[in-house]
Formats: C-alpha cells, structure tokens, sequence
C-alpha cells in the first residue's frame, strides 16, 4: 500500500487497548537519507475552543501501528493517564 503524508494527515488515530480516539495525525516524523517513517505526531485535543492551546501531543512509533485503513489507522499503545489527585497535590506544593 503506497501513501502519501496528506493522504495520512486525514486519517483518525483510534487505540485498540481501550477504544479511545486519539484525533488525527498532525506530522510525521522520517529518517531522511533512508525515507524511512520512524513515527506518527497527533496533536492533542483543543483547550476551550482552541483559544488556549492544544492538550498534550501523542508521539506514536511506527511498530505500534496495527492497521491503516482507508479512514482510519489503529495503533496498540497503553497510555498513561494521568491521576488528577496528584496533579492537584503538585499545584498545592507549589
């Protein structure tokens, strides 16, 4: 299957561990003397109708990708998440 990076910035980022959509691919990282993808970049969620940035960015590797199909890739990457008790034990510290 030959594609090309703006047939891929199109597709969505859906994760088979839990089902979550991650969004879609925003860049794609290449080893250029070989022309090899080492990885996909989907940029985070938007903050409050994009008026304050952008969530965290996901940096997915090319082995974790299971599938591209004509819409949509699934990749196979446990994610942390974050717990939000300590993040709002941090603040306190701080």
């Amino acid at each position: 299957m030959q594609c090309r990076i703006k047939d891929l910035r199109c597709k969505e980022v859906i994760n088979i561990c839990d089902g979550c959509r991650l969004g879609y691919v925003g860049d794609v990282d290449v080893r250029v003397p070989e022309g090899q993808v080492i990885a996909i970049v989907v940029f985070g969620p938007c903050r409050f109708f994009g008026l304050f940035g952008r969530g965290e960015e996901f940096y997915i590797p090319w082995d974790c990708i299971q599938r591209i199909g004509d819409d949509i890739i699934l990749i196979d990457k446990p994610f942390q998440h974050r717990d939000p008790n300590l993040e709002r034990k941090r603040r306190r510290k701080y």
